[in-house]
């Protein structure tokens, strides 16, 4: 592809005449590309367009029609997911209710008590002078007891499924 005389002046014209880079190179053809042209319009220092005419009327804009809502079946379990398209669908086990485990007051402890060892689990509401840790035994691996490791850490599974329960009952509602 080279840049001819006759070429250079075709490009001239039609890009007065307002033609896009795209229309100009389809015109030109023969491996010239719109980015070519572009290059060639910045090359030559051409900036002076001929803008297209307006219109005398405006566009009417054409509005998408609704579509209408299909009414779902009461009946049907919701599925989401690799059950999704299940014949089937698994419906997920419902969770394991937590437990409330009464902490003797002789275990609770105050920030000054605390110690290494203990549970760091928050009882009870900080701006009072009420509020206590729960103070049992730790295993070494973490700062709560047994009991508050289980509700602290709960693996994403769980959490999500019952996230997703939660947005259920919440829809049905």
């Amino acid at each position: 592809m080279s840049w001819t005389d006759e070429r250079v002046d075709l490009l001239r014209k039609l890009w007065l005449e307002g033609l896009s880079a795209s229309q100009i190179a389809a015109e030109l053809s023969h491996g010239i590309t719109r980015n070519a042209v572009i290059g060639k319009v910045h090359r030559l220092g051409l900036s002076g367009r001929v803008k297209a005419p307006a219109t005398a009327q405006p566009r009417q804009r054409v509005r998408p029609q609704p579509m209408r809502a299909q009414p779902q079946r009461p009946s049907a379990p919701l599925s989401r997911g690799n059950v999704a398209l299940a014949y089937k669908p698994i419906e997920a086990p419902a969770p394991r209710p937590v437990e409330e485990v009464v902490i003797p007051m002789s275990e609770m402890v105050t920030i000054m008590d605390l110690r290494e060892g203990m549970c760091r689990w928050p009882v009870g509401d900080p701006t009072t002078s009420e509020f206590r840790f729960c103070g049992s035994k730790s295993p070494a691996v973490g700062p709560y007891c047994v009991h508050h490791a289980r509700i602290a850490y709960q693996p994403a599974q769980d959490r999500r499924r019952e996230r997703d329960r939660e947005k259920r009952l919440q829809r049905l509602a």
